[in-house]
């Protein structure tokens, strides 16, 4: 799932890591963004809208919109298109507009 080859662009990958989504162990790079880990992985809904519950998977890939807003270690409304992968992270799909006092 993931681009090996471009004729324009070249792909330099950190080392691989481990992290869990929603209590699985997934691998990624160290570095890329969390949300292409976590398309690599095959997961393609990152949240549902608050209001009517619509699947939002990977859109804007620049933390313009609110489609990729997760909870990465405790911490909610994270845009997990420009949080950088790290090893050991553990990543949920946030319900609603997060909860601002889980983070402690």
């Amino acid at each position: 799932m993931r681009i090996q080859q471009h004729p324009i662009l070249t792909f330099k990958r950190g080392r691989q890591v481990e992290f869990t989504f929603e209590g699985k162990k997934m691998k990624g790079y160290e570095g890329e963004p969390i949300a292409a880990a976590l398309h690599a992985n095959g997961i393609k809904i990152l949240r549902y809208s608050p209001n009517l519950h619509r699947p939002r998977g990977f859109y804007c890939a620049i933390g313009n919109c609110s489609s990729c807003l997760m909870t990465v270690n405790g911490e909610p409304n994270v845009r997990v298109c420009i949080e950088k992968l790290k090893e050991g992270m553990e990543i949920i799909r946030q319900k609603g507009k997060g909860d601002l006092s889980e983070k402690a």
